[in-house]
């Protein structure tokens, strides 16, 4: 069984990335089992805490290291990442030299209401994902504009050719984990 984490970098319980993160984590194929890796309880990293990590962040550590890829699907706040989504890697990098996110193939998902798709999202974190050694899938890259119009309000997406593309991303997604994981 292949373990693949969701990181979704937005804490709203409704929220677009997380509705994207569970209509793409339904296209993989059998033997693929999907935890969703919760990051609104971590407390703000802080250096203090490397010698005595509050439970929190140990709880996250195991959960991201158990893994063997992770799909992180995220907005743009100010043309960049979420600060609970930066905090997130963060806290899963450190103590520095103990990473856990190191060799982990990842899928990085994108969008925005309007038309930027969350392109410098997606720029900033295939930057610090690089940083963090984990293997990035290239392409297709998976960037949706106007992503409010594309799901409907049972959560689904509602558009077949968005549905397609999803698809492909996926059928991109595992062999690209295979040739990866550790």
């Amino acid at each position: 069984m292949t373990k693949i984490g969701v990181v979704v970098g937005t804490l709203r319980k409704e929220s677009y990335s997380r509705k994207w993160a569970k209509n793409i984590v339904e296209l993989l194929p059998e033997g693929y089992e999907v935890e969703f890796l919760e990051i609104g309880n971590l407390p703000l990293y802080n250096e203090e805490y490397d010698a005595n990590s509050p439970a929190e962040y140990t709880a996250f550590r195991e959960a991201v290291a158990r893994q063997d890829a992770i799909i992180f699907a995220t907005g743009e706040y100010n043309r960049s990442i979420p600060g609970v989504l930066k905090n997130a890697l963060d806290v899963a990098s450190r103590p520095w030299g103990q990473s856990v996110w190191g060799g982990k193939p990842a899928l990085v998902v994108s969008h925005s209401i309007a038309n930027l798709s969350g392109s410098l999202a997606q720029f900033h974190l295939r930057q610090i994902l690089a940083f963090l050694d984990m293997p990035v899938l290239a392409q297709p890259e998976v960037m949706l504009a106007n992503s409010q119009n594309l799901i409907g309000e049972d959560g689904k997406v509602n558009n077949q050719g968005t549905i397609d593309f999803l698809q492909s991303v996926v059928d991109a997604f595992v062999p690209f984990i295979e040739k990866h994981k550790a």
